[in-house]
C-alpha cells in the first residue's frame, strides 16, 4: 500500500495482490461513499480475478445514535444481497457516555466488527479510509505537535486477534465518488459528517478551502519503522525484566541515541504505567532528563516510579491508584491496564494489589499468581524469589511487589489449585488493542521479554512491492 495518491482501482487491484491467498476479507461498510466504493471495487477485483482465492464478507454497525441509523443499515443489507456478499448488522447496545463519545462509538465499532469477523471465520478486516481522512489527520496532529505524524496507519492489529487494513488510505474520495457514480450506485451521506461541533469536521472544511496542501509521508513511515527496529535491538541489549514486574535500563543503554530512549523509554512507561499511550512531551523531557542525569534520584510519572541508580535506570508500577478488579465465573477483564484475566473457577474472584506488602512474605504474593502464568515470567519458587530479591536494590523491588496482582476469593488468597483456573498474563496497554504496523517489531520484542505469545503477523506477502 503506497503512500503516493492512486486511483481507487489500482489500489485495491495492489491491495489484493499483496495478500497472503487464500483470505476471507470482512468489509465494514456504513453505507456512505468510501465505505460502499470500498466493498464494490473488491467485488468487482475479486469476480474479475477468481485465481486468486479471496472472498469477500461485510458488516455494519449501527451506533444507534441518531434516528435512521437502522434503515440505513438495511440499504446496506439489500446492497450485499443483490451482490451476493454476506452481510451482518451489528448494533451498539447499551448506555452511551455523556462524553467521549467519539472515541467510546470507536472502541464499540472496532470489537464489533471483530466479532463479526470471528462469525465469519475472516481473516482480515477492511476500512474505507481515504486519502482525505489522512490528510485531516496529519493536520489536526500537526496542530498539537511540532514532531512529524505516521497519519492514520495502513494497518493496525486489534485485540491481538485481526489486522485491519486501509486499501484506499492513498486514494482520494472525490476519485471514489466518481467510480460510484459511473456504476450508478447511491451512498448515504452521514448528517455528523456536516457537525462542526468535531474536530475534523472543523478540519475538513479548512483543507477544503486548501485542496493543495498534501504531505508525503512516506519518509515520516520509514523512519518510525527503523526507530521500531532500532527500539528493540535496544531492549535486547539493554533492558532486563525482574520478576515481571521491575525494569532496569543498564547505564550503557542510558547513553545511546536519544531518539531510541525517548521512542523506548516512552512506550515502557506506558506499558509499566498501565497506558494506552506514552508520556507527552514535557513528561518524557523529565524522564529523559533523570535517566540521563549524573546523581540518584527517584520521580514519579505517568503512574510509573523511575529510579536511577549506578548499576542502572529501575521503572515500575507506583503502588497508588491501584483499583480492584472482580471476575464473576467465565469473564475476563483488564486488570490496572497491565494484566489480562480470564476467570476460569467456579467461583468470584477479586485481583488487588496487596494490602500490605510490608508486613507480610512478599514471595508468597508472586507465588500466589504463579501457577497460571504459563509465560513464566515471575520467578515460581522462594528460591527463585530470594535470588531476585537479593539482586536488585531493596526499595526499588519492594515498590514492584507492591504492585503485583494478587487473587483472591472471598477474602482468601487463592489455592495453587484455584490459580490454575484463572488465566492471567501481561498486558500491554499501548499495543493490545491497538497496535500500528510502525510499532509491530519494537511490541514483538517486548513480548519475548515479558515471555508471552507474539503478535499475529500481517496477512500480507508484500508491502508496496516489497516481499516481506
Amino acid at each position: 500500500m503506497s503512500p503516493e495518491t492512486a486511483p481507487p482501482q489500482q489500489a485495491i487491484l495492489q491491495f489484493l495482490l499483496s495478500l497472503q491467498s487464500p483470505a476471507r476479507i470482512l468489509v465494514a461498510i456504513s453505507g456512505g461513499s468510501d465505505s460502499t466504493g470500498l466493498l464494490l471495487l473488491l467485488d468487482e477485483a475479486v469476480k474479475a480475478a477468481p485465481h486468486l482465492k479471496m472472498s469477500l464478507c461485510a458488516a455494519t454497525v449501527d451506533h444507534a445514535l441518531r434516528a435512521g441509523s437502522a434503515d440505513e443499515a438495511r440499504e446496506v443489507a439489500a446492497l450485499c444481497t443483490s451482490l451476493g456478499i454476506p452481510h451482518t448488522n451489528m448494533i451498539w447496545e447499551g448506555d452511551k457516555p455523556k462524553t467521549g463519545i467519539m472515541a467510546a462509538a470507536r472502541e464499540a465499532r472496532y470489537g464489533l466488527l471483530a466479532t463479526a469477523a470471528e462469525s465469519f471465520e475472516a481473516d482480515l478486516i477492511v476500512t474505507g479510509h481515504t486519502f482525505d481522512d489522512q490528510r485531516e489527520t496529519l493536520q489536526m496532529r500537526g496542530m498539537r505537535t511540532e514532531q512529524i505524524s505516521t497519519g492514520i496507519a495502513d494497518a493496525v492489529l486489534f485485540n491481538r486477534r485481526f489486522w485491519i487494513l486501509r486499501p484506499l488510505l492513498f486514494s482520494s474520495r472525490a476519485d471514489i465518488r466518481a467510480f460510484l457514480k459511473e456504476r450508478g450506485v447511491p451512498w448515504i451521506d452521514d448528517p455528523s459528517n456536516e457537525d462542526v461541533t468535531y474536530e475534523r469536521v472543523r478540519t475538513r472544511r479548512k483543507l477544503s478551502a486548501d485542496a493543495g496542501a498534501e504531505r508525503n509521508i512516506r519518509s515520516a513511515w520509514e523512519a518510525r519503522l527503523a526507530l521500531s527496529a532500532r527500539g528493540a535491538e535496544w531492549l535486547d541489549r539493554h533492558f532486563t525484566l525482574h520478576g515481571g514486574l521491575l525494569g532496569q535500563v543498564t547505564p550503557d543503554g542510558l547513553r545511546q541515541d536519544r531518539a531510541i530512549l525517548d521512542y523506548a523509554l516512552g512506550r515502557l512507561t506506558a506499558v509499566f504505567g498501565g497506558q494506552p499511550f506514552a508520556p507527552g512531551r514535557a513528561h518524557m523531557a523529565h524522564i529523559l532528563a533523570s535517566a540521563t542525569g549524573s546523581e540518584p534520584g527517584r520521580m514519579t510519572v505517568g503512574r510509573v516510579v523511575f529510579d536511577l541508580r549506578r548499576d542502572g535506570f529501575y521503572l515500575g508500577r507506583e503502588s497508588r491508584g491501584i483499583l480492584p478488579l472482580v471476575l464473576q465465573p467465565g469473564e475476563a477483564g483488564v486488570w490496572d491496564g497491565r494484566f489480562y484475566a480470564r476467570n476460569g473457577s467456579a467461583a468470584s474472584i477479586e485481583i488487588q494489589a496487596p494490602k500490605d506488602s510490608g508486613a507480610q512474605d512478599t514471595s508468597r504474593f508472586i507465588e500466589s499468581i504463579t501457577a497460571q502464568t504459563r509465560g513464566g515470567w515471575i520467578p515460581v519458587t522462594s528460591t527463585g524469589m530470594r535470588g531476585c530479591m537479593q539482586r536488585l536494590p531493596k526499595g526499588a523491588w519492594k515498590r514492584a511487589v507492591a504492585s503485583a496482582p494478587v487473587l483472591s476469593a472471598e477474602g482468601n488468597l487463592l489455592s495453587e489449585e484455584s490459580a490454575r483456573m484463572v488465566e492471567l498474563t501481561p498486558y500491554f496497554a499501548p499495543f493490545d488493542r491497538f497496535l500500528t504496523r510502525f510499532d509491530f517489531i519494537f511490541a514483538n520484542r517486548l513480548s519475548a521479554v515479558f515471555a508471552t505469545a507474539p503478535y499475529a503477523r500481517l496477512p500480507l506477502r508484500s508491502i508496496d512491492g516489497k516481499t516481506i
